[in-house]
């Protein structure tokens, strides 16, 4: 396994490819707040202390000024692996992991992808819109951006869907069949991409498209921890705060990233 550099937390506040409800632009700001809050400490479970200086990286939010904003999704996080860290993205809308997974595929080719979600994502097109949060790994996957897909928690594919899946090879792993952490296991680079809707609406309230029947936290974090690869990037994304009660979702996010941190770190 190759040496790999400290991760970088990138906050990504866009939500303009949301289909339902925006708000999961204003995610990044509220995950920093509850993984710095003292009702916990910073210790993640794989025994990686995260409040040790220099641990990792906290590259602030985008801005996207007058640029495109995935062009300047794909340039930020380019730049950072350019700087040999490894950007673990705050969303944001799902939207956003096409232009990161075309960062990570200019220096990692042959890339692995641990994507957990209620919903595929593999829309051809979505209301017309085929940049939209629905339609995400139909993008990477035509543009022959990840080696192999594998979808974790699954449980609203429907018929163009499954037929998407089919067309482009992707390993989906329905919530119904769980566990499955023999499916989580790559040889070389791995980016793992988790949307906060594939835990129970019970767990995770705070988010746009409310899917009973998810993971629990703990399903979850067990699922993440079985990952075996080179973790060289993730985002957290779909956390939407005009959604959230209480703040509870937020600290899920934010043990979510977390545990993703201590899992890289500790190799």
């Amino acid at each position: 396994m190759t040496e790999l550099g400290a991760p970088a937390l990138l906050g990504i506040p866009f939500d303009a490819q949301s289909s339902y409800l925006r708000g999961a632009g204003e995610a990044p700001g509220k995950i920093r707040e509850a993984l710095r809050c003292d009702a916990s400490n910073s210790c993640s479970e794989s025994g990686v202390d995260l409040g040790v200086a220099g641990v990792y990286r906290d590259a602030g939010n985008l801005e996207f000024a007058e640029m495109d904003a995935f062009a300047a999704i794909e340039a930020g996080v380019g730049a950072l692996i350019d700087q040999g860290k490894r950007p673990v993205s705050l969303g944001g809308d799902h939207s956003i992991t096409y232009p990161i997974v075309k960062a990570f595929t200019r220096r990692y080719p042959e890339l692995t992808i641990f994507h957990f979600d209620a919903h595929p994502d593999l829309y051809e097109e979505f209301e017309g819109n085929r940049l939209s949060h629905a339609c995400p790994f139909a993008r990477i996957m035509e543009s022959g951006l990840a080696k192999r897909l594998v979808q974790v928690g699954i449980r609203t594919m429907n018929r163009h869907q499954r037929e998407q899946a089919q067309r482009f090879g992707v390993d989906v792993v329905e919530m119904r069949r769980l566990p499955a952490y023999e499916r989580l296991k790559a040889a070389g680079a791995v980016y793992i991409t988790f949307d906060m809707d594939v835990l129970d609406p019970a767990f995770a309230p705070g988010v746009s498209h409310r899917e009973p029947g998810g993971m629990s936290v703990r399903e979850a974090i067990t699922h993440l921890y079985a990952i075996e690869g080179e973790i060289v990037g993730a985002d957290v994304v779909e956390y939407n705060p005009v959604q959230d009660l209480a703040g509870m979702t937020a600290t899920v996010a934010a043990k979510i990233v977390k545990e993703i941190l201590g899992k890289m770190l500790a190799g």
